[in-house]
């Protein structure tokens, strides 16, 4: 019965921290970018900047 209840315990405790480690992907999804009509996206500059023609 102890052993049982240690291991529904600590089965508990680390739910939390297994599911917060799962959807955890902070910085590892990108986004397309979309500028105005008459810009383009400028990767130096990380924004859109008008076209020269």
């Amino acid at each position: 019965m102890m052993i049982r209840t240690l291991a529904v315990a600590l089965a508990l405790t680390a739910a939390p921290a297994l599911a917060f480690a799962q959807g955890c992907s902070h910085g590892k999804q990108k986004q397309a970018m979309s500028c105005a009509s008459g810009t383009s996206y400028d990767s130096a500059s990380h924004s859109c900047v008008p076209v020269n023609t």
